[in-house]
C-alpha cells in the first residue's frame, strides 16, 4: 500500500521530469523528388523519366502511399536555394497527412552541400522525415544507416567540388586564350565560323557606343536610358549601370576564374579603353561633388570611435562651414544625437587624465603592454554620447 501511494504521488511531478521523448507517428506515406543539374544529364540514365519511374516502383514495392512528387526540373544542388527543393520541404512539414519518407533515386539527387545536408536530414529526423535513396539503400533510421548515408552526403560534395575545380580550369584557359566563355553580353551576336564561337557588335551593340559617348559628356544614366528607349531599346537601371562598368566593351575580360585579373579578348571591341576609363572617371566624380571624405581628421579625432547611447550606432564627424564648427552626429535616421566635437573632445582628454602618470619606467611598462593587448584582441573599445 505504501508503495502504490508514493507512486500516485511521484505521478504529480511528472511534468518537471527532462529529456521526454516525442512522440512520432510512423506511416507510408511519402513523397518523390527528382532533379538534373544540366540538359546533358537528361540525355543518360539519370535523366528525370528514369529517375521517377524507379522511385515509384521503389514506393509501390514497398507499399508506400505517394502524396506528391517534385522537382522534375534542372535545378543545381551546389546549395540548398532551389525552389522544387524548397517548395518538397515545405509540403513535407505542412502535409496535413503524416509523411515519413522523402524518396530520392540517389542522395546526389537530394543535394550535394555536404554538411549543410546533413544539417537538413538531422532537422527532417527529428519531425520522423527519412531520406530514402532507392540506388543506395540504408536504414537511416539506425545509427550505422545514419552515418553511412552522412558519407554519401559528403562524398557528393568532394565529387561537385571537384567536377567544379576541372571545370573553372578549363574556364580559366580559355579566358587566357582570349575566348568568352559566359553568356553572349547584351550588344553582341555570337556566330560559328569554322567551330570557333565569334562575339561581333549587332545593332543594340551600335547603340550602346553612343550611350559610351553620351555617358563620357556628361549626361545621366537616366537619360541615357530614355535616348536609348525612344530608339527601341529598353535596358533596365541597374543593367546600363553593370554596362558601363563591364570592361568587356573595351575589349578586356573579367571574370571570377581569373581571380581579379584583366586578359585581354579576342572580340571586337564596342569602345576604346581611353573612353571606357573617361566614362568610369565620370562615374566616380560624383563621389567627390560636394563634400571629401577624410578618414583622419585632427578636429574629430574620436569619430567612428564613440557610439550614440541611443541606438548604438557608430558616430561620424561633420563640419557646419558657415560658423566654421566642427560636430559629432548619430546618421541613425529618427535619432538626432548631436554633440559639439570640442566638447566631447574635452570630456574624453578629462577621461585619459585619470590614466596619466608621470613615471618614466611605468609609462614604457604600459605602453608595451598596451600594444600587446591591442595586437592580440585587435578591435578598439567604444565610448558612448553621454
Amino acid at each position: 500500500m505504501e508503495t502504490a501511494t508514493q507512486e500516485r504521488e511521484l505521478v504529480i511531478f511528472h511534468q518537471f521530469g527532462k529529456g521526454k521523448q516525442k512522440q512520432i507517428t510512423r506511416t507510408n506515406n511519402c513523397v518523390i523528388y527528382t532533379r538534373v543539374s544540366t540538359k546533358e544529364q537528361a540525355d543518360n540514365n539519370m535523366s528525370l523519366v528514369t529517375q521517377r519511374k524507379v522511385c515509384n516502383l521503389f514506393a509501390e514495392k514497398n507499399k508506400y502511399h505517394v502524396l506528391g512528387e517534385f522537382g522534375g526540373t534542372y535545378e543545381s544542388a551546389k546549395n540548398d536555394e532551389r525552389k522544387e527543393f524548397n517548395r518538397m520541404l515545405s509540403f513535407v512539414k505542412r502535409s496535413r497527412e503524416k509523411i515519413s519518407y522523402i524518396i530520392v533515386y540517389s542522395v546526389d539527387r537530394f543535394s550535394r552541400s555536404g554538411a549543410n545536408a546533413i544539417y537538413i536530414k538531422e532537422q527532417l529526423r527529428k519531425e520522423g522525415i527519412h531520406i530514402t535513396a532507392v540506388t543506395q539503400p540504408t536504414d537511416a533510421e539506425t545509427a550505422s544507416g545514419s552515418l553511412q548515408q552522412n558519407i554519401q552526403f559528403i562524398f557528393s560534395e568532394y565529387d561537385n567540388q571537384l567536377r567544379r575545380e576541372k571545370c573553372m580550369t578549363g574556364i580559366k584557359e580559355a579566358l587566357l586564350r582570349g575566348e568568352w566563355v559566359n553568356a553572349t553580353p547584351i550588344g553582341y551576336d555570337s556566330i560559328r565560323i569554322n567551330g570557333k564561337r565569334i562575339l561581333k557588335v549587332n545593332e543594340k551593340g551600335e547603340l550602346l557606343r553612343q550611350a559610351f559617348i553620351w555617358k563620357s559628356q556628361g549626361l545621366t544614366s537616366n537619360v541615357i536610358r530614355d535616348r536609348l528607349k525612344e530608339k527601341g531599346l529598353n535596358i533596365p537601371n541597374q543593367t546600363m549601370s553593370h554596362i558601363f562598368h563591364n570592361p568587356f566593351y573595351c575589349g578586356l575580360m573579367a571574370h571570377n576564374a581569373l581571380q581579379g585579373e584583366v586578359v585581354q579578348g579576342t572580340h571586337e571591341a564596342l569602345i576604346s579603353k581611353d573612353l571606357f576609363l573617361k566614362v568610369n572617371f565620370v562615374l566616380g566624380r560624383k563621389h567627390l561633388i560636394g563634400y571629401k571624405c577624410k578618414m583622419e581628421n585632427h578636429d574629430v579625432p574620436l569619430k567612428s570611435f564613440l557610439v550614440c547611447d541611443h541606438c548604438g550606432a557608430n558616430i561620424p564627424g561633420y563640419i557646419v562651414k558657415a560658423k566654421n564648427l566642427w560636430y559629432y552626429k548619430c546618421r541613425t535616421k529618427g535619432c538626432n544625437n548631436n554633440r559639439s566635437a570640442k566638447f566631447l573632445n574635452e570630456q574624453f582628454e578629462k577621461i585619459l587624465d585619470y590614466f596619466s602618470f608621470n613615471n618614466p619606467e611605468l609609462q614604457n611598462l604600459f605602453k608595451e603592454e598596451f600594444l600587446v593587448i591591442y595586437f592580440k584582441h585587435n578591435k578598439k573599445q567604444d565610448w558612448a554620447i553621454v
